[in-house]
């Protein structure tokens, strides 16, 4: 078998940027995660989703809710539990997978909203961590996300030059 030529090369480099170029242009969101990332920070930010809600009770990229137990109708009641609930909606759109600081998913988030704003003893709780019930999620984080993407473009790197 033939050692590969520089011309063979230069042409597998080709073929594999134009493969690559195509893929990124689909409009797949999973394709650009930084972008993806930075879509969805924005959802918290969006003055067209948060208008009515006090800013001390937005839901933050930290995951945390923080509504004390004396202003639970307030939150529940006006436009607060609606907003936060376009807030989980929008980011879920554009980063389905999405982790907040605080490891807790969207999921999570939804269900501590919902059981916050519900007529259980478990009304005007919104501390997250409290429904994790000492367990530690297994949702990997965005540093180790961070570090696959690195290493993954550090090795199409090195076969490309």
């Amino acid at each position: 078998m033939a050692a590969p030529t520089s011309s063979n090369l230069k042409c597998f480099k080709f073929i594999f940027i134009a493969i690559f170029c195509c893929n990124v242009n689909s409009g797949n969101a999973q394709n650009f995660p930084a972008q993806s990332l930075a879509k969805a920070f924005f959802c918290f930010n969006n003055k067209y989703i948060y208008t009515g809600c006090d800013e001390a009770y937005r839901l933050n990229e930290s995951g945390n809710l923080n509504v004390p137990r004396e202003a639970t109708d307030i939150f529940c009641n006006e436009p607060c539990f609606a907003e936060t609930q376009l807030v989980l909606k929008c980011v879920d759109n554009i980063l389905s997978d999405f982790i907040f600081y605080n490891k807790a998913t969207i999921g999570d988030v939804t269900n501590v909203l919902h059981a916050g704003c519900s007529y259980t003893n478990r009304r005007g709780n919104f501390d997250v961590g409290d429904y994790f019930q000492g367990e530690i999620s297994e949702a990997p984080s965005l540093r180790s996300f961070i570090i696959s993407l690195s290493t993954l473009t550090l090795i199409i790197g090195f076969f490309m030059f």
